[in-house]
């Protein structure tokens, strides 16, 4: 079976199937890769940057024959590797011997690490299908998809309206929405990091973002109305309202702005309703996180609003302390609403009385 090359959607519509198999190092794969990628060295860390400054200070011969010499070492454990991967993925095995099975491969460039190992797994045996320009044209396909023009929605609210959890429902009758708080492992304030993994990279949510889109695009070409009597136009993707970072990581600009253009459908719930909803989810959390979070904010809360949030806190008063940062994350929420340029024709206020998934209904109603 012959090695082919093939270009980046091709390679990520083939993903629904095959594996990706990143053959760069551990420290470049860390750093940020194709969502749904496996890791799979070629090289460690280490030799990378041995083969490196032997190809800058000696010469590329002498790099090529450094590489090869690690090459051999993983000659014969990278077959093993791959079919356990596979395994992992439930492509069967037939009484003891793998299934033809096809599997995507690539590296920085598209040059010598995948060029090795797909000829090696090639012979083994594999399907193989490499990526044109390697992971350096995915994330130039990557950058370019937030250069598009999509039909967005978006849903605001102040702090505790739930606008996750609707989103999430409105997912599952068969809405285009993207979650960019879960990509970013962050709920957006500083209180946003608690109780979820560490926030990739830039280039991770980038690339994380990037491919969402190309997937809702993709599914929205294709989506059929599951009789759900609120099922939307399939052509538009919901996002939440968020400032231009989530946490440490930013929303692409020409996306941002974007997404400040768009119409934006704003839950109005009650303070009271939404201080229940958001001492529920955060205050299960230890008193020192809490307070950590809180004084994250000690600059723009006031010194005196601090400290009286950080007492109610110790008197084990959520009540009165979470009273106080919802004030200040409405106050901070209103300014950022008010910057919009075009506020008043992209603004639709939805009415809802408490904070449950019957807003789903109650949404779908006032936004018809």
């Amino acid at each position: 079976m012959p090695i082919e090359q093939i270009d980046i959607e091709n390679f990520l519509r083939l993903s629904n199937e095959s594996p990706i198999l990143d053959v760069r190092s551990p420290g470049e794969f860390s750093h940020a890769h194709i969502p749904g990628a496996v890791s799979l060295p070629l090289f460690t860390d280490e030799q990378r940057k041995i083969i490196g400054t032997a190809y800058k200070q000696q010469s590329r011969q002498i790099a090529v024959k450094m590489g090869l010499e690690y090459f051999s070492e993983r000659m014969k454990l990278i077959p093993e590797e791959v079919e356990e991967i596979c395994k992992s993925r439930q492509k069967a095995k037939l009484n003891g011997q793998l299934k033809s099975v096809s599997i995507l491969l690539h590296c920085w460039r598209g040059g010598m690490r995948s060029g090795a190992v797909a000829w090696l797994l090639n012979l083994y045996g594999f399907k193989v299908y490499t990526l044109k320009g390697g992971y350096k044209a995915f994330r130039k396909w990557a950058l370019a998809q937030f250069e598009n023009e999509y039909k967005l929605n978006i849903l605001g609210g102040y702090t505790g309206s739930g606008k996750t959890m609707l989103l999430q429902e409105m997912k599952k009758v068969g809405n285009l929405v993207i979650d960019l708080e879960k990509l970013a492992n962050h709920k957006g304030s500083a209180f946003g990091s608690l109780g979820e993994e560490d926030q990739p990279t830039q280039e991770m949510f980038e690339n994380l973002f990037a491919t969402e889109l190309y997937k809702a695009v993709e599914s929205g070409k294709d989506i059929m109305t599951n009789g759900e009597h609120y099922t939307k136009n399939s052509s538009e993707i919901w996002l939440e309202d968020e400032s231009r970072h989530i946490g440490r990581v930013g929303i692409p600009n020409r996306l941002w702005d974007a997404m400040r253009k768009s119409p934006l459908y704003f839950l109005d719930i009650p303070f009271e309703e939404r201080l229940k909803h958001v001492i529920e989810i955060y205050g299960r959390f230890e008193k020192e996180e809490l307070e950590k979070s809180i004084l994250r904010i000690q600059k723009r809360l006031g010194g005196l609003e601090t400290k009286k949030a950080i007492n109610f806190l110790h008197e084990n008063n959520l009540h009165e302390c979470f009273s106080i940062l919802l004030k200040y994350y409405d106050k901070f929420y209103m300014h950022s609403l008010y910057k919009r340029e075009n506020l008043e024709s992209v603004l639709n206020k939805i009415s809802c009385a408490t904070v449950d998934l019957n807003n789903a209904r109650t949404f779908y109603n006032q936004s018809a």
